[in-house]
């Protein structure tokens, strides 16, 4: 479940839309995504246009994408040019050689960047950053408690 403080963000922004297009839902299923994990809640609920940007860096409407572009081919290409396992789908555009990816199958995502950063993680030597979509979000859009180090 999305936490209250993404939920109250999006609404802060303008962004979260009770109504939820049949044709978003559609391209959710089409992805293999579950309608009621955070991933689903968020896509399904909250729209800036085509993408969001926090942290420097766009992070895709995917139902957007998946009615608007050809993002499922751009996904196929992006898992196999990467090596990355088919449950990996993109979260953006991996300008500048790295780029999120959301794991369909645990809810995990990992931010992966070409060199070192991919190999250790297809090595297994790297764990995904966040556990789950709920706790990507809230780093992204800077909304968890930063900890000192």
């Amino acid at each position: 479940m999305l936490s209250n403080k993404v939920i109250d963000h999006c609404q802060e922004q303008g962004w979260w839309h009770e109504d939820v297009p049949a044709s978003y839902e559609e391209a959710l299923r089409k992805l293999e995504i579950d309608l009621q994990s955070d991933f689903a809640q968020f896509y399904l609920h909250a729209e800036d246009g085509p993408t969001f940007y926090s942290r420097h860096q766009e992070l895709y409407q995917i139902c957007w994408f998946m009615e608007n572009t050809v993002y499922m081919e751009d996904m196929n290409v992006a898992q196999l040019t990467l090596g990355l396992p088919e449950a990996y789908i993109p979260l953006d555009s991996f300008e500048g050689e790295g780029g999120f990816f959301y794991n369909r199958q645990t809810g995990e995502v990992v931010l992966v960047e070409l060199g070192e950063s991919i190999e250790r993680f297809l090595n297994g030597e790297s764990e995904p950053q966040w556990a789950d979509f709920n706790a990507f979000l809230e780093w992204y859009f800077v909304l968890e408690q930063e900890t000192a180090q």
